[in-house]
């Protein structure tokens, strides 16, 4: 049984040569399938990265664990999430079924306390993302998204006459 606090150097050394391993396959599988690798543009996007460390971490602290079946599996959910963004590129169906739209929380500087209901997102939590965005008074706020990704955007002036165009509202449920 291996010592938990001072593993033997034939396990440290194994763990390395698999650190070295399974990120110079990482770095080929996304060099064959390109930069949106790891962009998180949707929900699908965060929760293949999410899969993809667990399972780097999975091959190189788990012993039982080989390369080639830690390699099969990586590229089996990268080629997964290549052909969900093909889908989403492609087929409007496919985009509407399978991710969410992005959600008005703000406008002109009012709260839409439906929206905020509805995606379950508080006025504090809007709040912290006015202050992350800089915005020193409500009357600069012409909108802020809930996107898909569940990141938030602010859009908002720098206290010049700025105003919004819609089309950066294009697909945003109000």
């Amino acid at each position: 049984m291996e010592n938990w606090l001072y593993p033997s150097l034939e396990i440290l050394a194994k763990v390395l040569v698999t650190i070295i391993a399974i990120f110079t396959i990482v770095i080929i599988i996304t060099r064959i399938s390109g930069l949106r690798t790891f962009a998180k543009m949707s929900s699908f996007d965060f929760a293949s990265t999410i899969a993809v460390g667990s399972i780097l971490a999975t091959i190189v602290l788990n012993p039982g664990q080989s390369i080639v079946k830690g390699s099969v599996a990586l590229a089996g959910i990268i080629f997964f999430q290549s052909l969900f963004s093909y889908g989403k590129r492609n087929w409007d169906w496919f985009t509407n079924l399978f991710t969410n739209k992005p959600m008005l929380l703000m406008r002109d500087g009012n709260f839409i306390e439906d929206n905020l209901k509805r995606t379950n997102v508080g006025k504090k939590d809007v709040y912290a993302k006015l202050r992350e965005a800089n915005v020193k008074d409500m009357n600069e706020v012409f909108a802020v998204v809930l996107e898909s990704t569940g990141d938030i955007s602010v859009i908002h002036s720098e206290g010049k006459e700025d105003s919004l165009s819609e089309e950066i509202l294009t697909g945003v449920q109000s």
